[in-house]
């Protein structure tokens, strides 16, 4: 399965511009990879003038051992369409309608229940 992970309020704290505090996602990422999954990076941070911040979340994957197979948009998806929106199967989003999240001053993803939903759907075995 292909999945597209958000970075802010997801995998870390929402802290934009800098990194955030880990909320619980490398375990279940890296579950995720061991089950076979495939990860696509989906944020909304850039590269610029202003900085490095898409890079910032692209180490914060190889700091963490978290392979990813795309960043920003699927691999394989130019071979059948021209859309910019990443295609994958689940979107693990603190946008998300439905995604569990811990409310704090800004709330963010509730690892622990999302890990609950994938074991129930048999994503992670």
């Amino acid at each position: 399965m292909v999945i597209c992970v958000d970075f802010d309020g997801t995998c870390v704290s929402h802290e934009f511009p800098h990194v955030g505090k880990d909320i619980g996602a490398v375990p279940v990422l890296k579950e995720l990879v061991a089950n076979g999954h495939s990860l696509i990076l989906w944020t909304m941070r850039s590269d610029g003038p202003k900085g490095n911040f898409l890079e910032d979340a692209i180490n914060w994957f190889k700091e963490n051992e978290i392979p990813l197979w795309g960043i920003q948009t699927n691999p394989n998806q130019s071979s059948w369409t021209s859309s910019p929106k990443a295609y994958c199967q689940l979107y693990i989003d603190d946008a998300a309608l439905g995604c569990p999240l811990v409310s704090d001053t800004r709330d963010y993803v509730d690892w622990s229940r999302v890990r609950e939903m994938l074991v129930k759907k048999k994503i992670i075995i």
